[in-house]
């Protein structure tokens, strides 16, 4: 196997994508599995290939990206942040493109935790009077 052209980091809720770009023919494969069998939602598969294809790049890299953490709409965020990331490093004139169409911007919301005495983080047991 050729060595990465780049590597790049994305994350967003719980999920880590480890994405490395290869030059080829814009094969897409996650934890070794393909692009269609890991996401089978085109929703999911169209938030990924995103930023590939606002600079019109998806037949010119080979992107293998490891994945762990989170469920599909976390991991799908998460591998568009880190794409859009690692195209930045091989292209930085492409910076306005992306900062334009959100691309680079980590969406920090996270769950937030439960507070003991409370049923989740805020719900509170049912207030009996008597």
């Amino acid at each position: 196997m050729t060595a990465p052209l780049i590597q790049s980091t994305g994350r967003r809720k719980r999920a880590v994508a480890r994405v490395r770009f290869r030059s080829g023919d814009g094969t897409i494969t996650i934890n070794k599995r393909s692009f269609e069998d890991y996401f089978p939602s085109a929703m999911h598969r169209m938030a990924v290939v995103e930023p590939m294809k606002l600079l019109e790049v998806e037949e010119a890299y080979d992107v293998d990206i490891t994945m762990h953490g989170g469920g599909p709409s976390g991991q799908a965020g998460a591998a568009r942040l880190g794409i859009a990331r690692a195209i930045l490093g091989l292209d930085p004139e492409a910076r306005a493109s992306l900062r334009a169409a959100g691309l680079l911007t980590r969406d920090a919301r996270e769950k937030e935790s439960k507070k003991y005495g409370l049923k989740k983080a805020r719900k509170a047991p049912q207030y009996s009077k008597r």
